[in-house]
C-alpha cells in the first residue's frame, strides 16, 4: 500500500509498504477513506519534537472503512463506515474507566508509566503506524473506532478524529464556563475549534490572537474578536479591551512552534526576547534542519504561554493544548504563581469526548467541514505538506484522499 512514512527530520517520502495485518485479538484493520494533516506532524517533522522513529508511517487522523477484526471485537464488523480516534486507549484500565483515554495504563507497549499513545508518533508513544496511508491498523478497536452514521460525511467526520475534541478539551481544563471572556491563542485547526467550543461551554466574549490575517477572518466568523500580534501588542490590546483585568480564561493552542511578531509594536518587545528564545530553539530542537525554506521551527517556542500568562486576569485558568516536548522545560512558573494562576495541560482524552461531539454534527448544530480548506489526492501528500508548514494562505487544514 502507499503511505507517508517518516525518514528523519525534514524527510518524509510516499512509499510503498507492507499492508497492515491482524495482531492481538482486539485489533481491527481499517481501510482509510479520507485522513488529515496536522500541525502536530510538522513538529515531528521540522525536529520540535523528537524521538520519531525512522520507517514510521505519519498521521493520527483517518476515517474509514472497517476490513478485518479480530476474534475479540465484538462491537464492530467488516463493511462499517467508521472514526479513528486520535488518542488511543484500552477501555479497561482505571484511567481509562475514569475517562483518562490519553493516560492509558495498557495500550503503550513501553509500560504503564509511558505517555499518551496516539497514531504516527515517536518511539515513546508507541509508536502506532499512522492513518496517511490506504491502510491502518487499530489497536482495542472496541474503543478506538467510531461508528458513523450514514448521514455524516467524511469530510463532516474527519476533524473528529482529533482537532475538534483537542480544542473542546482546552476549553474543559480552562474551565471555560458561563460569562468567561477567554483568549485563545493560535487560530489553526485546533484554535478555530477552541474558540467554537469556549462559546459551546457559555464564554461570554472569546479573544482570538494569530498573525495570518486570513485565519483570524476564520475567528471572527466564528464570533471572535480578532487580535493580529504583527499589528498590535496582543497583552496590551486584551488589557485595554478588558478594563485592565485580563481574560478568565486562555487556552494555548500554538505549542512549541510558535511564531514572534514580525513588525508593529510586538516586535520590539520580541526582539528583545530573541536571545531567551535562541536558547530555548537551541536545546528543543538541537538537530533541525530546515530545507530550501521548508521545516523551518518556529522563532518563539514559548511566546504563547508567556504571552498568555502575562494576559490573564489574577487566579484565571490557562488550558495548554499546543504541543510541547518532553525537552522543553521554560515555562514562567513564578510570574503564574505569583498571579495564583491555575495551569492545566494534556493531549486530550478523546474516546470520552467524540462522541458528544458527533451528537452535535449529527443534529446540524456544527459543521466541522467548514475547516477542512483543502482536499488533496494522496499522490500530492508532499506538496500538501510543504504548504501546510508555509501556513499558506487558504491552507488551515488539508484533508487527503488516499484513492485520488
Amino acid at each position: 500500500m502507499k503511505a507517508v512514512v517518516y525518514h528523519g527530520i525534514g524527510d518524509i517520502r510516499l512509499d510503498s509498504v507492507p499492508d497492515p495485518t491482524i495482531e492481538h485479538p482486539t485489533d481491527a484493520v481499517v481501510r482509510i477513506t479520507a485522513s488529515a494533516i496536522c500541525g502536530t506532524d510538522l513538529h515531528f517533522v521540522r525536529g520540535t519534537v523528537p524521538g520519531m522513529k525512522p520507517g514510521t508511517v505519519m498521521g493520527h487522523e483517518g476515517v474509514g472503512v472497517v476490513e478485518e477484526v479480530g476474534s475479540a471485537v465484538r462491537n464492530f464488523r467488516p463493511g462499517d463506515r467508521v472514526l479513528l480516534s486520535a488518542v488511543l486507549g484500552c477501555g479497561s484500565c482505571a484511567y481509562c474507566r475514569a475517562g483518562y483515554f490519553a493516560q492509558c495504563d495498557a495500550i503503550n507497549p513501553n509500560g504503564s508509566r509511558a505517555t499518551t499513545a496516539f497514531y504516527g508518533a515517536p518511539a515513546e508513544t508507541g509508536p502506532f503506524d499512522g492513518v496517511q496511508a490506504e491502510y491502518t491498523r487499530v489497536p482495542y478497536a472496541h474503543t478506538n473506532l467510531v461508528h458513523l452514521p450514514d448521514e455524516i460525511t467524511d469530510a463532516q467526520a474527519l476533524p473528529l478524529a482529533d482537532v475538534y475534541p483537542t480544542g473542546w478539551f482546552g476549553a474543559v481544563i480552562a474551565e471555560v464556563s458561563d460569562g468567561d471572556v477567554v483568549a485563545v491563542w493560535g487560530c489553526g485547526p485546533v484554535g478555530q475549534f477552541a474558540i467554537l467550543s469556549s462559546f459551546q461551554r457559555g464564554a461570554g466574549r472569546v479573544i482570538a490572537v494569530d498573525g495570518h490575517p486570513d485565519r483570524l477572518e476564520r475567528a471572527r466568523t466564528l464570533g471572535a474578536e480578532v487580535i493580529d500580534f504583527n499589528a498590535v501588542d496582543p497583552v496590551a490590546q486584551i488589557l485595554e479591551m478588558t478594563r485592565g483585568i485580563g481574560p478568565d480564561r486562555a487556552i494555548d493552542a500554538v505549542g512549541v512552534d510558535a511564531e514572534s511578531p514580525k513588525e508593529g509594536p510586538a516586535a520590539d518587545r520580541a526582539r528583545r526576547d530573541d536571545e531567551r528564545h535562541r536558547e530555548e530553539l537551541a536545546e528543543i530542537a538541537p538537530r533541525a534542519r530546515p530545507t530550501e525554506g521548508h521545516w523551518l521551527p518556529g522563532d518563539a517556542p514559548t511566546q504563547a504561554h508567556w504571552w498568555a500568562v502575562e494576559s490573564l486576569a489574577k487566579a484565571g485558568t490557562l488550558g495548554i493544548v499546543g504541543v510541547y516536548p518532553p525537552s522543553d522545560r521554560f515555562f514562567p512558573i513564578g510570574r503564574a504563581m505569583n498571579r495564583n494562576l491555575t495551569v492545566k495541560m494534556g493531549n486530550g482524552d478523546h474516546p470520552r469526548y467524540i462522541p458528544r461531539l458527533l451528537d452535535l454534527v449529527k443534529t446540524g448544530a456544527v459543521d466541522p467541514e467548514k475547516v477542512l480548506t483543502r482536499h488533496e489526492p494522496l499522490r500530492d501528500v508532499l506538496g500538501a505538506y510543504q504548504e501546510f508548514d508555509h501556513r499558506s494562505p487558504g491552507w488551515l487544514k488539508v484533508a487527503l484522499d488516499p484513492a485520488r
